[in-house]
């Protein structure tokens, strides 16, 4: 794999300046014999034993004799606490370590306590230590020689309790790198010249041979720890490889010799040996880092590689070998064998950016900022730069990618301006339909997302865009109105059908789709409140194009019977249960259709398939078919609207509107007030329509509004009848209502003034016994024109014989009637002339004989009066009337001729007294004097005698009878 070629300058390099009289232990020659850093601090170990500790400042704050003898080697630094581990060895004796507490002094000395020594054994054979590595808690150490042995250091070190030391592998060749992998096991990595193997001293596994991982070694110094991967890195000639718990992972190939490596934050830090031909390459001497004399003036590489991101961070040239390299305080430091230290501190990242950006390698930019843990804002910065660089090259899908992914940072409108190019259609598209899965899209970008679907034209696309599943992620309003706005109905129904938009659903259907059927049906699913206000809304279009259905929805909802549909799904040829079989019934086209475009509101719509493709007519329900259940529920309880609210929907509907009022007088849930509304207009209805229709038809009609006014308690207003009978020249309306009211002369009237003599002479016979009156009025009408009367025939003979038989008009009366037209003969009435003449007389005959017996009675009773007045009464009766016993004194007789006993009478009273009458007359005076005395009442009565005069047939015959009564004269008669 190999390395890209890509080089920075992502590190500053400055030399570090030690204060006077600080650097002298540096530039002596083969004094510094171990560099490390830890806690705040860089320690150097010199070849006398003596250890410095250099604070940040590079001033060495403390320095102590750790070893009497030998140089000190190796020495490690407990991350986090103060103690020190240091290695001394002069190859003449065996090698001492100790363990450092640098924070706990000796008094007498001064120098940090020793908190424990120990002397390393590696089988008496006197060889340098080649590698060292220890764990953080110093509970295990191991130490590698150049013989090729490893001892492993067990115990507690830092309390100086006693430690183990077993020797755990040996090998032929050299150790050239230790290093501890911690985890569930404890694994040591062991390098050679040669191999490469792992060796499991504690936790699972502990006890067997080692493993080897790699057939190929290292050199000294070529092998470090990536703590933060926890793998082992080694370097090669030919590339560096890192070695997990499993095995080698990929290698990164990187040319070159490498004297040292060391691990860096993300990098990994090469030191190539100086290039020199004086030692041929087979040197096995290279591997130990010891080259030819004049190596010592030689410069060294010194590389910082991402291995990872496959870029050279810095790279340069130094004038002189590489003792050591250690990082502290977040920079990283190179000693030099010339005594001198190189700082290198990284750049701030927007530093590196901007290098990367002159250099316009963003993709090397976005993985940097990701492996930096950038938040995803500013790596979205990176990517709008990158679009914006891959745009102005014209690649503009993979720019369009870039915007993609930085879209949640990015003002949409700066991307959208640089697609609105109708070539870059698509690539626009797919920004807007991003915008809209993230939730971040306005109106605007709805509408321009939805032309952009209508120009290309691809419905497929509009359809998964409106029916992707999850939140809404748009402006349900605009896609709608854009969706209408484009001719995609269908499109913009099932939107607002799958919002709820139900309103939209009915206006798109009506007035974009023109399917009233399907509108209808969607509305009759609908519940009672949303359905009436959409039927209300588009009950004049939905009567002229489905002017049954529609007249059905209307009545079902006034009669409060109305129930939702509810639809299922049946799949034809398949077994239906007996329980569902019941209720199905044959789905009408329009209620298919309407399953085609949306989902039915109590429609199971999971069973439902996608809708089709552009262009085809085919239905989405595949092989299933809608029916309509009928199931037997409770009409849902709603407040049923008056009847005449529906009234102005009907305009023009005349037919539908009688289906209508019909239906709703016939409810069973009619309430009274709207009565009177209902039979009204349906009598009204039924006058129009007659009106239109011919003869047959016409009667038909009228004899239906007729009926409907027939009968008793009929909730309409008379005034109104007579209105609309009038204007609709409906004469048996007036008829039937002028008949109930008692109005029988106005009946006649009416016949008359239309010169309908046959229905004159109708209403005459029909009306006549009840309204004498009319007869007067028919003889003046029969015999106002010579037509009427040669159409009235012998009727005029038949009137005349009935006035002249019930009084109705004097002769005198009927004679003046005759005469005003001058259209009847004196033939015409002879017979009621004779007649009426041959009456009168013998009426003056009668009344003469009745004069005189009259005036004889009269004299008779004056004549009487005078002799009871004047003359003496003789009484001969011998019995007395009561008892009828032999009359005996006393005795009373009156004039009357009647005697009695005066014990019969009475013997309380006095039978002198004036007011004793006769027993046997007494009532009959009674009577005599009550005539009498009511006379003398109604003498002052006027209203009595007006009444009766105007009652009276014949007014002369009651003023005589009056005059008779003595009413005229009542004060003189007393």
């Amino acid at each position: 794999m190999a390395v890209t070629p890509w080089q920075f300058k992502f590190f500053d390099v400055a030399e570090v300046k030690l204060p006077d009289g600080e650097s002298s232990f540096l530039s002596e020659t083969g004094n510094i014999t171990s560099v490390i850093s830890g806690s705040e601090s860089i320690f150097f170990g010199s070849a006398d034993g003596v250890v410095r500790i250099v604070s940040q400042a590079f001033k060495v704050v403390r320095s102590f004799k750790a070893h009497d003898v030998g140089a000190i080697t190796h020495m490690k630094q407990i991350q986090g606490t103060a103690l020190l581990v240091t290695i001394a060895e002069d190859l003449s004796n065996e090698p001492v370590l100790k363990v450092w507490a640098l924070d706990k002094l000796e008094k007498k000395m001064g120098i940090p306590r020793c908190q424990s020594t120990l002397t390393i054994q590696n089988g008496r054979k006197q060889f340098p230590i080649s590698a060292f590595a220890a764990l953080e808690d110093l509970s295990q150490l191991a130490v590698g020689f150049a013989n090729g042995a490893v001892t492993v250091v067990r115990g507690d070190l830092i309390h100086d309790r006693g430690a183990r030391q077993r020797t755990v592998f040996e090998s032929e060749e050299p150790i050239t790198g230790i290093e501890f992998r911690e985890g569930n096991i404890t694994t040591l990595y062991i390098a050679t010249t040669g191999r490469i193997v792992t060796l499991v001293i504690s936790g699972r596994g502990q006890g067997q041979p080692a493993r080897s991982l790699d057939e190929t070694g290292c050199g000294v110094g070529c092998m470090a720890v990536d703590k933060a991967a926890r793998d082992v890195v080694v370097g090669r000639t030919d590339a560096i490889y890192y070695y997990g718990l499993h095995g080698r992972g990929p290698p990164y190939a990187y040319e070159g010799e490498k004297q040292m490596i060391a691990i860096f934050k993300d990098y990994v830090a090469i030191v190539s040996p100086p290039k020199s031909n004086a030692i041929p390459r087979a040197n096995p001497l290279r591997s130990f880092g010891i080259g030819a004399t004049d190596d010592a003036f030689n410069t060294s590489t010194f590389t910082l590689l991402n291995t990872e991101l496959r870029f050279v961070a810095h790279q340069e040239q130094i004038s002189s070998q590489v003792r050591a390299i250690v990082s502290e305080w977040g920079d990283l430091f190179v000693l030099t064998m010339d005594g001198k230290i190189f700082k290198y501190h990284e750049k701030a990242f927007a530093q590196k950016l901007d290098i990367l950006y002159q250099r316009n390698l963003y993709v090397l930019a976005i993985n940097l900022a990701q492996k930096a843990g950038l938040d995803s804002s500013q790596q979205n910065v990176i990517l709008r730069k990158f679009g914006d660089y891959l745009h102005q090259k014209q690649d503009y899908d993979t720019a369009m990618q870039q915007y993609l992914k930085a879209i949640d940072n990015t003002e949409p409108s700066q991307v959208i301006r640089k697609f609105l190019d109708t070539q870059r259609i698509h690539n626009l598209i797919e920004y807007l339909e991003e915008l809209h899965d993230h939730h971040k899209a306005t109106s605007d970008h709805t509408t321009l997302l939805l032309n952009c679907y209508a120009k290309l034209k691809d419905v497929q696309k509009l359809e998964e865009f409106i029916k992707s599943p999850g939140d809404l992620k748009f402006d349900l309003d605009t896609a709608i109105s854009m969706c209408r706005q484009g001719g995609y109905y269908d499109q913009a129904a099932y939107l607002a059908r799958k919002h709820g938009e139900h309103e939209l659903v009915v206006d798109i259907l009506i007035e974009d789709s023109k399917r009233f059927a399907e509108a209808l049906a969607y509305i009759w699913r609908l519940e009672p409140e949303v359905a009436y206000f959409n039927l209300m809304k588009y009950a004049t279009v939905l009567l002229q194009q489905c002017p049954k259905d529609t007249t059905q929805l209307f009545i079902d909802y006034y009669t409060g019977t109305f129930r939702p549909k509810k639809d299922a799904i049946v799949i034809p040829n398949a077994p239906v249960s007996s329980g569902m079989g019941m209720g199905l019934g044959v789905a009408s086209n329009a209620v298919q259709n309407l399953a085609a475009l949306l989902p039915l509101p109590y429609m199971n719509v999971n069973t439902v398939a996608s809708p089709p493709s552009a262009g085809e007519q085919k239905t989405t329900l595949s092989q299933a078919q809608i029916v309509e259940t009928s199931v037997d529920e409770p009409a849902p309880e709603y407040k049923i609207p008056k009847p005449r609210t529906a009234f102005s929907a009907f305009v023009d509907h005349a037919q539908e509107f009688i289906v209508f009022l019909e239906a709703c007088i016939q409810s069973s849930n009619l309430r009274e007030d709207d009565k009177v509304d209902l039979y009204t207009t349906l009598f009204e209805m039924y006058l129009h329509t007659a009106s239109s229709k011919k003869d047959g038809e016409r009667k038909e009609w009228e004899n239906k509004a007729k009926k409907l006014v027939e009968g008793q308690n009929i909730p309409i207003d008379t005034s109104n009848v007579l209105l609309l009978s009038h204007l609709s020249n409906f004469r048996d309306g007036t008829i039937l209502v002028r008949e109930q009211q008692g109005l029988h002369f106005d009946i006649f009237r009416s016949y008359t003034a239309a010169n309908d003599t046959p229905g004159a002479i109708r209403a005459l016979r029909k009306y006549g016994p009840e309204e004498p009156a009319l007869y007067p009025a028919a003889l003046a009408y029969f015999t106002s024109s010579p037509e009427i009367l040669a159409e009235a025939g012998n009727e005029l003979h038949t009137v005349l014989k009935k006035i002249d038989d019930d009084g109705l008009m004097a002769p005198l009366q009927v004679i003046q009637t005759l005469s005003t037209n001058g259209v009847a003969t004196m033939g015409m009435i002879k017979n009621y002339l004779s007649t009426t003449i041959e009456r009168e007389r013998q009426e003056i005959a009668t009344n003469r004989r009745t004069i005189e017996t009259f005036r004889s009675d009269t004299e008779a009773k004056k004549i009487e009066l005078q002799s009871l007045a004047t003359k003496p009464v003789v009484f001969q009766a011998t019995r007395c009337k009561i008892c009828n016993a032999p009359l005996e004194l006393p005795v009373v007789h009156f004039l009357c001729k009647h005697s009695f006993h005066q014990r019969c009478l009475s013997t309380d009273e006095d039978v002198d007294q004036e007011h004793v009458e006769c027993p046997l007359c007494s009532t009959q005076n009674q009577t005599v004097r009550a005539i009498r005395r009511a006379q003398v009442e109604s003498a002052e009565r006027h209203d009595l005698f007006k009444e009766a005069v105007r009652r009276g047939k014949d007014g002369f015959a009651v003023v005589s009878e009056w005059f008779g009564r003595g009413v005229m004269g009542v004060a003189a008669v007393e």
